[in-house]
């Protein structure tokens, strides 16, 4: 009998194939749907305009459904691969990493003050990146969510940008980083983040497809999973060991949360493992 963690992996995979093979579909009917308005478009000339604009608006529809089934598909492949013994578990954001043609990129979340509530990341310097971003109170996705515009930094830039946040990102060997809100008519309710950019990333068709497959249907369609098969962190230990902290010291928890902060900055480590060991009962904060 196999293990349970062998038969939930191909549950996964096979998810994850079931919503690309969808998201292919929805995009066959959008690109159907845009061919049929450039015909009505030559044949009704007095409403060329009307036609001309439902077409495209279809044409970008079929690309984000077919950005949207090539990352399934991607994290499904992976996913297949790790199950044969070939490779580390995948995470999903690492396949959008890819398709941007980077190493490194993470989504945040936020709420309407900008407080990050949940965070996914392709690999470990993407999660540094937005950890420091969580402790820091500074970065690119904070800025790209609350401006609600593309957020492109590099070199010494990003120092004076982020005093903190930017000089620490340079240590790590992170040299420029962009982020792009993820929006709807409702609002803004998070960025996403690539660092160390492909040169003509910024403003590519590229970039935007990813975005509106990640924004559309991923996240938010009639077939999303925001917790992109696991891969999302909603800080559930940080703020479990906030609560802990404030019952400790007998201070409030976002008192609390700031020193689980602060400990993590002057360590020099996460604030996951700062709230670790607050639940383990160390004593040392």
């Amino acid at each position: 009998m196999e293990p349970q963690w062998y038969d939930d992996a191909l549950g996964v995979v096979s998810t994850a194939r079931g919503r690309a093979a969808r998201a292919l579909e929805r995009a066959e009917r959008a690109a159907a749907s845009a061919e049929r308005h450039e015909r009505l478009r030559v044949s009704d000339p007095d409403g060329s305009e009307f036609y001309a604009q439902a077409a495209e608006t279809h044409r970008r529809s079929a690309a984000c459904h077919r950005s949207s089934a090539a990352l399934h598909a991607a994290f499904a492949d992976r996913t297949a691969a790790w199950v044969r013994g070939k490779g580390k578990r995948p995470r999903f954001m690492t396949g959008v990493a890819e398709a941007l043609g980077t190493g490194s990129a993470a989504i945040a979340l936020v709420d309407s003050a900008q407080n990050q509530l949940a965070i996914a990341v392709s690999d470990e310097p993407a999660l540094t990146a937005q950890d420091l971003e969580y402790v820091l109170g500074e970065g690119p996705c904070r800025d790209a969510a609350y401006e609600r515009r593309p957020v492109h930094s590099a070199g010494e830039q990003m120092g004076r940008r982020w005093p903190g946040y930017g000089p620490a990102l340079t240590s790590m060997g992170i040299t420029s980083v962009l982020a792009v809100p993820l929006e709807t008519r409702a609002g803004c309710f998070g960025a996403l983040a690539v660092f160390d950019p492909r040169a003509g990333l910024v403003g590519s068709a590229d970039l935007a497809e990813v975005t509106a497959a990640l924004t559309r249907i991923v996240l938010l369609g009639p077939d999303a999973d925001p917790e992109l098969y696991g891969g999302t962190d909603h800080r559930d230990t940080v703020q479990q060991a906030a609560g802990v902290l404030s019952v400790r010291l007998e201070c409030g928890v976002g008192d609390a949360l700031a020193l689980i902060k602060a400990r993590a900055f002057t360590d020099e480590t996460t604030t996951e493992a700062v709230a670790r060991r607050i639940l383990n009962g160390d004593p040392y904060l």
